[in-house]
C-alpha cells in the first residue's frame, strides 16, 4: 500500500470508525499531507523508514515557516495518532512518536458574557416568525445545555425527551451523553415547532429522525448558518470581539462554577474527556473574583 493510500485509511478510520467531525478529519488532513510532501523532499519514500528524528525535523521546519505553537502542536497530535495507527495496522514495527514531545502551549482564558448579557440575548427575539423563533430556541438550546455547535446542528427531535427534561447528544468520537436542559429552551422548541408547522408537515415535524433546526427551505441547519444566527444576536448585546456559539459554551461552564456547581459534573455536562479540560473555567472565576476584590477592597 502507499503511503498516500495508508493516509487515506486512516482518514476514513477517524470518520467512520471513530465518529470525528468532517472539520476535524480536514486538519488531520492538512497536518498530514504536509508531512508526506516533507518526506517527499527528504527522498523518505515508505513510512518504516521515518525515525523521530524525521519528525523532529519536520516540526522544526514548521516553527522555522513561522507556525504558532498551537500549530505545532496540533501537528505534533496528529503525527502521534497517525503512527499510533500504523503501528496497531501493522505497518511499522515501532512508533517513532513515543517520545516526541509537544510544544506547550499557553492556555488563554475562555470568552464568556455575563449573565444579564446572555439574558437579553435570548430575550431580544419577539416577533412571530418561525426564523425568529428557531432563531431563540437555538440560543436558548446552547445556553440551557452547555452543548457544541456540531452536537446542536446533528440533534434529532428523537434526541429530546420532553417529559423528562433531558436532550441526547452526540458529541466527539460519536460519544453520547444525556443532559437535562431547561424549562425555557423545551418552551421555546415548543413555539418553533408550532411556528413550523404552516410550512412543514406535522408528521414530519414530530419524526424522531427529523432535524430538530432547519433552515427556512426545511433542510437540516448547518454549522455556518447557526453561526451567523449566534453572531447577530450577540452583536447587539456585547462589544467582545468572539461571538461564536462556543462564547455561550464557555458562559454555560462560568456561570454554573460561579454559582457553586461541582466542577466534576460540569465536566459531565460539557462533555470533556478530562477534568483538566474543564478547569480553565475555575481560572475564569478566579480571575473574576480577583478583579472584584481589586475594585472593592480598600487595600487592594
Amino acid at each position: 500500500m502507499t503511503v498516500t493510500n495508508q493516509l487515506r485509511s486512516f482518514l476514513e478510520y477517524l470518520e467512520l470508525e471513530r465518529g470525528y467531525s468532517s472539520h476535524t478529519v480536514e486538519s488531520y488532513r492538512n497536518d498530514l499531507a504536509q508531512f508526506l510532501q516533507f518526506l517527499s523532499k527528504r527522498n523518505v519514500s515508505a513510512l518504516p523508514e521515518v525515525t523521530r528524528h524525521t519528525l523532529r525535523d519536520f516540526l522544526a521546519e514548521s516553527i522555522d515557516v513561522g507556525l504558532t505553537r498551537k500549530s505545532v502542536a496540533r501537528r505534533t497530535a496528529s503525527l502521534r495518532s497517525f503512527f499510533k495507527f500504523l503501528y496497531r495496522s501493522k505497518v511499522i514495527e515501532t512508533n517513532p512518536t513515543l517520545s516526541l514531545v509537544s510544544p506547550k502551549v499557553e492556555r488563554r482564558l475562555p470568552v464568556f458574557l455575563d449573565e444579564k448579557a446572555i439574558g437579553q440575548a435570548v430575550r431580544i427575539s419577539k416577533n412571530p416568525g418561525s426564523e425568529e423563533l428557531r432563531d431563540t430556541a437555538i440560543l436558548e438550546v446552547f445556553y440551557s445545555t452547555g452543548i457544541r455547535l456540531s452536537e446542536l446542528v446533528g440533534m434529532n427531535v428523537g434526541d429530546i425527551d420532553f417529559q423528562r427534561k433531558t436532550v441526547k447528544v452526540r458529541g466527539k468520537g460519536n460519544k453520547q451523553r444525556i443532559i437535562p436542559i431547561g424549562n425555557k429552551a423545551l418552551e421555546a422548541l415548543q413555539r418553533y415547532y408550532v411556528s413550523l408547522e404552516e410550512s412543514v408537515p406535522k408528521q414530519d415535524i414530530k419524526r424522531r429522525s427529523a432535524p430538530v433546526f432547519r433552515t427556512a427551505k426545511g433542510h437540516r441547519i448547518y454549522p455556518m448558518a447557526v453561526g451567523r444566527i449566534v453572531r447577530k444576536y450577540l452583536d447587539r448585546v456585547s462589544e467582545a470581539e468572539k461571538k461564536s456559539p462556543h462564547v455561550i459554551r464557555h458562559s454555560f461552564a462560568t456561570h454554573l462554577l460561579n454559582r457553586g456547581a461541582d466542577l466534576a459534573a460540569v465536566k459531565e455536562l460539557l462533555g470533556h474527556e478530562s477534568l483538566s479540560t474543564t478547569q480553565i473555567y475555575t481560572h475564569v472565576s478566579t480571575e473574576r473574583m480577583k478583579k472584584v476584590y481589586r475594585q472593592a477592597h480598600p487595600k487592594a
